[in-house]
């Protein structure tokens, strides 16, 4: 199969059967661009979900944008994109045209009920397999163990407390040890 078609139906495949955001679609990129088709490797993973995480966009689009860039430049990002958003743009367009009240029907409701279940497995899943990719280094752990007490901190104690602000701290501390580096290594030897 040429591998833009390849790339399209791949992203289709995850766009149209996979349901509560970019988040839950994580796992399921991994396994189709990772284990399956090795497009990208574990580490490219991990950056790629990093990077979509704090670039403008649903992490899922960002993802196959970049899969689809490194396999065949922007063509490729393109119809990767195109892949991954195309079934949800028909699904709501269909649904917009068909359902008034889509939610209100009782089946559909209940679907809805259990697919959030699904969708908090699919994260947890995606956070469990970075987890274990991830190099375990001191710096590395510790700042994964303060950032999840924070995070439970702000839901158990119901802080409002902006993302934004959590974006920028969280990289503030990732880029001080590189930076402290640096300043090292300019001082120079101490006469």
């Amino acid at each position: 199969m040429p591998l833009l078609l390849d790339l399209f139906l791949t992203f289709a495949k995850i766009g149209l059967f996979t349901f509560g955001g970019g988040y839950a679609m994580i796992s399921i990129i991994d396994d189709a661009c990772v284990e399956k088709k090795k497009w990208i490797t574990a580490e490219e993973m991990m950056n790629i979900t990093v990077i979509a995480e704090s670039t403008p966009g649903p992490v899922a689009i960002n993802c196959a944008t970049f899969v689809g860039y490194k396999q065949r430049g922007v063509l490729g990002a393109l119809i990767a994109t195109l892949g991954m958003a195309m079934p949800s743009f028909v699904i709501i367009y269909l649904i917009s045209l068909f359902l008034d009240n889509f939610l209100e029907i009782v089946w559909v409701a209940n679907a809805f009920s259990a697919i959030k279940i699904a969708v908090g497995i699919l994260i947890l899943d995606a956070g469990i397999k970075m987890l274990k990719k991830m190099k375990k280094t001191a710096f590395r752990v510790t700042i994964l163990v303060l950032s999840t007490l924070l995070l439970l901190c702000i839901n158990a104690f119901s802080l409002r407390f902006s993302t934004i602000s959590m974006l920028l701290i969280a990289g503030m501390v990732s880029v001080s040890p590189y930076a402290l580096r640096g300043m090292d290594r300019k001082e120079g030897p101490k006469e």
